[in-house]
């Protein structure tokens, strides 16, 4: 009897031991990793051939294939992935945006603060500010919605020893 318990709790510790093990679901541009979801994470993708959207969340990762609910989908039947991001083009609109707002305040100080003058307009300063703002405004606001799979960018599951691999950050449950 006792041989019979040591058995099953040693297969116990041991089968623990592997639950521990999380998958992750990567989106790679290159080598730069630009999405990673872990199970129970929503994911939107649209397959190759649909253009309906499929709107779940991630049940299980299998080295070829994601589980979304009930459904097992081949990483290779996935056409586009919907997530928000931000790109170069966001960053620098947005540069615009404060540069040109900027620009118009600091010509304000020194014309009212440094040189005592009252508030005024100069043309320049204006037209300018008003440029920089009407050009970063819609670069600032163009979000990129869903990335189309192919070429560069890939989708790949990777395990705790990968180099993509980053932990999953805990939730409230583990605080005191």
């Amino acid at each position: 009897m006792k041989p019979k318990r040591f058995l099953i709790l040693t297969l116990l510790i041991f089968a623990a031991n592997f639950g521990f093990a999380q998958k992750q679901l990567v989106l790679l541009k290159g080598e730069k990793v630009m999405l990673r979801l872990n199970p129970g994470d929503e994911f939107i993708i649209s397959l190759k051939g649909e253009k309906r959207k499929l709107n779940s969340y991630i049940n299980n990762l299998f080295d070829t294939a994601v589980m979304l609910h009930k459904t097992m989908i081949p990483i290779h039947n996935i056409d586009k992935i919907y997530f928000k991001h931000s790109a170069f083009i966001n960053r620098f609109g947005t540069f615009l945006v404060v540069g040109g707002v900027a620009y118009f305040v600091v010509d304000q100080f020194n014309t009212v603060v440094v040189r005592g003058d009252d508030a005024s307009l100069d043309e320049s300063v204006t037209a300018v500010s008003a440029v920089m703002v009407a050009v970063g405004l819609p670069m600032m606001l163009a979000k990129k919605r869903y990335q189309r799979l192919g070429g560069r960018h890939r989708l790949i599951v990777v395990e705790e020893g990968s180099p993509f691999y980053a932990a999953p950050v805990r939730g409230l449950e583990d605080e005191p």
